[in-house]
């Protein structure tokens, strides 16, 4: 089976030195050559955020795979492909509905039911913990404002409250998703801070960032 792999880092400083590039193209080539997939292409997005799915490197691997050049893809680990549970829903439902999906870390491959089912059930249980998270935080706004204190700077960051309803703040979201993934390649609290301020990314009060606050987004 043909299968195009991707591979993507999302910030400036492995974008520029390849960290984490050659640990997932390592892999991908070696999950081929295990179970004998023709890996025709390895396509990069280098310093681009897993926010959305408007990534030249993606839509380029997706319209490869329409076109018949692959049959599948072939990821390191799925949250190189997307972090976003909507998304990889989007993706399944337009892409990989046909083709294949393969994921080292994950041993997915929905080439046969179990991998489908894996799939499912991932998407399924990252639903549940944002859906979860979501609830948690709106009962405890919504008991502040009946005991009647005021809940509009107790919102955490990456949500917001709209009609009174509390809502992910998208921009937010994409900031702790960064934030979670410069703690997974090894930065401490404090140089996480330090980027942050630097490329004038601000809190919720729109304060400077501190290791405190990091270690409770980072958790």
């Amino acid at each position: 089976m043909k299968v195009i792999g991707y591979a993507r880092v999302s910030t400036d400083e492995q974008a520029k030195s390849g960290l984490g590039l050659e640990a997932q193209i390592a892999k991908i080539r070696a999950y081929a050559e295990l179970f004998e997939l023709t890996v025709t292409d390895i396509i990069i997005d280098d310093g681009v955020s897993g926010k959305n799915l408007k990534r030249p490197g993606l839509i380029k691997a997706i319209r490869a795979i329409k076109a018949g050049e692959a049959e599948g893809m072939l990821v390191a680990k799925l949250d190189r492909l997307t972090r976003n549970v909507a998304d990889l829903g989007t993706l399944v439902q337009s892409v990989f509905d046909k083709a294949e999906l393969y994921s080292v870390s994950e041993q997915i491959n929905t080439k046969n039911a179990a991998g489908r089912l894996v799939l499912n059930v991932l998407v399924s249980v990252a639903q549940w913990e944002r859906e979860t998270i979501c609830e948690r935080t709106s009962d405890a706004l919504q008991a502040k404002k009946a005991r009647g204190e005021k809940t509009g700077g107790n919102v955490p960051f990456g949500f917001e409250v709209v009609n009174g309803k509390l809502i992910e703040n998208v921009e937010e979201q994409a900031v702790i998703s960064k934030i979670r993934e410069l703690r997974a390649n090894g930065l401490s609290l404090r140089k996480i801070a330090e980027k942050l301020n630097d490329e004038g990314i601000e809190t919720k009060t729109g304060k400077a960032w501190n290791a405190m606050q990091i270690s409770r987004i980072a958790a």
